[in-house]
């Protein structure tokens, strides 16, 4: 998600790429939904539900993704409450239902709180592009103790409603997933929080920051996208690229929001392997840092497979908010001076993501802002190296979890850019 590093060779190279910092988008004709705003459409995927998953083309549902969050989160220590929060079914004042649909139907946000000691500062996290709050899973016991920790799923994302997604325009689709958020922070009667994103969900939280600056304390964005645009002179491989015929096969692919994520429905029973073969070389043969054990890899694969394959809906907004390349149509760089809250960017040493879009944006910020980079760690920083990640992140709130925040000194191995 964001300036984009594409290794195109092949389909299955892109969808590796594009799985692991932006997920996926599908066709919206894919697996029929479990919370669909047709009743014919619901009666079916409840009949659908009763056959065997191994008689399904596609073996999943919003059962089968909280079951395997469950089964992922079981790893975790640390003992929580999941809980379906209730979003209504649109913007209050708003002609839209989650953007045209035809339905009155209620959404909800899957969202996961963690047990922690009276008084502790809120950390709300948020998930990137082809992810969902489980990806988060080595992480929460460390944070827990620090932290009130609460993790989402986004709209249309892991075991969150999946409306149909009908946005058209950047606008739009940056508004389906602000306003979405901003409604859930209401319900959870949530205020002055901590706010963590990674890679598309820093994006999200960017933005959410910028039109609601005063319900955020402190902003930590983890190898976030849209600090770029194709208007960048780094952009110059791009041109260069489309003018050739993979380009051109690969730009026309992204404008129809072709990605994984469609090649893993695609693919019906024979997805999960192909998934497999994904979490097995991503975190692990090709780790970054700390490759996952035997129970993380079966876990991991089990519940992104489901994510995945799951009904098209959120995923959709990739052609509207990023240009080829993962450029972003309305970059952050462009904001930069309207920033009001504190922020700190994490990245981890071999991340793609350029963390001097965030230099250039600091430039401009008029409030504090650190960028942190965290060694044996690439874009999934928090999965490559946990603990480097949480010296990052304890680092980046000691306001907040220290009687003396200014002696606090930058751990070791941890590098200020």
């Amino acid at each position: 998600m964001s300036p984009l590093r594409l290794r195109i060779s092949s389909i299955f190279s892109v969808s590796r790429v594009m799985a692991e910092e932006l997920g996926s988008s599908a066709s919206a004709t894919a697996a029929p939904a479990s919370q669909s705003s047709n009743p014919g459409a619901s009666s079916w995927a409840k009949t659908r539900s009763l056959w065997p998953s191994v008689l399904r083309w596609i073996p999943t549902s919003t059962d089968h993704i909280i079951a395997a969050e469950k089964r992922l989160l079981s790893i975790v220590k640390t003992p929580y409450v999941q809980e379906k929060v209730n979003i209504g079914s649109g913007p209050p004042g708003s002609k839209v239902r989650w953007f045209r649909s035809s339905s009155n139907e209620e959404r909800f946000i899957n969202t996961v709180t963690f047990d922690s000691k009276e008084g502790a500062p809120t950390l709300v996290m948020v998930h990137g592009y082809g992810a969902s709050q489980g990806f988060f899973f080595r992480n929460f016991d460390a944070l827990a103790a620090k932290f009130k920790v609460i993790a989402i799923d986004q709209l249309g994302w892991g075991g969150s409603s999946r409306p149909d997604f009908t946005c058209k325009s950047t606008e739009e689709t940056e508004a389906w997933f602000i306003d979405s958020f901003e409604e859930w922070r209401k319900a959870k009667n949530l205020d002055n929080f901590i706010l963590l994103g990674h890679s598309f969900g820093g994006y999200v939280a960017a933005k959410y920051a910028l039109k609601h600056p005063e319900h955020v304390q402190h902003l930590i964005l983890v190898g976030s996208a849209g600090f770029s645009s194709e208007a960048d002179s780094k952009s110059e491989w791009l041109t260069k690229f489309r003018a050739t015929w993979k380009g051109a096969i690969m730009n026309h692919l992204w404008e129809s929001n072709f990605t994984p994520q469609k090649l893993v429905r695609g693919l019906g029973p024979w997805g999960p392997d192909m998934v497999r073969r994904y979490t097995s070389a991503r975190f692990g043969a090709y780790a970054n840092g700390e490759m996952l054990n035997e129970t993380e890899s079966k876990l991991l694969t089990d519940y992104v497979y489901h994510t995945l394959a799951a009904k098209a809906s959120g995923e959709l907004c990739l052609k509207y908010i990023f240009s080829f390349g993962a450029f972003a149509r309305m970059p952050l760089l462009q904001r930069a001076s309207e920033w009001k809250v504190p922020t700190t960017f994490i990245y981890g040493v071999q991340d793609w993501m350029n963390y001097k879009g965030a230099q250039e944006a600091r430039k401009e910020m008029k409030v504090p802002c650190e960028i942190i980079r965290v060694p044996q760690g690439g874009h999934f920083v928090f999965i490559d190296n946990p603990v480097g990640f949480h010296s990052a992140v304890l680092y980046a709130c000691r306001k907040f979890i220290s009687s003396k925040p200014d002696s606090e000194s930058l751990p070791e191995d941890l590098t200020l850019v």
